[in-house]
């Protein structure tokens, strides 16, 4: 059965970093994509980040606001997809989730088309 799981949330300042993980079962990851959506309070879910898969040339893309702050990679030995953040600003705070497509590549962030969704991590920046 196919599973996402994300770690490596929590409290931090203003400038500081965190790294998250997403560790996915139940499939070939090198064949897939993977997307970073975040849910900040009030609000709506939003698409942070995309990586395609290898196969795909692994290319990557981000939403406007965290453009040269974050960076999303992959390890498909160990079946991880992570998200780096640095720079972090209280805006950033929101519970992300790691979701899969079931596609090679990047399509765009409606949330339909994401079949499978992560518990989701906690990250708070604050003071």
């Amino acid at each position: 059965q196919l599973q996402l799981v994300e770690s490596g949330g929590g409290l931090v300042q203003p400038g500081g970093s965190l790294r998250l993980s997403c560790s996915t079962s139940g499939f070939t990851l090198r064949y897939y994509a993977i997307s970073w959506f975040r849910q900040a309070p009030g609000k709506e879910r939003e698409g942070v980040s995309c990586i395609s898969a290898s196969v795909s040339g692994g290319n990557t893309d981000y939403t406007d606001s965290v453009k040269g702050r974050f960076t999303i990679s992959r390890d498909n030995a160990k079946n991880t997809v992570y998200l780096q953040m640095n720079s972090l600003k209280p805006d950033d705070t929101g519970i992300y989730y790691c979701a899969a497509p079931l596609l090679g590549y990047c399509s765009g962030y409606a949330m339909e088309k994401y079949n499978y969704w992560g518990q989701g991590t906690q990250v708070t920046v604050s003071s």
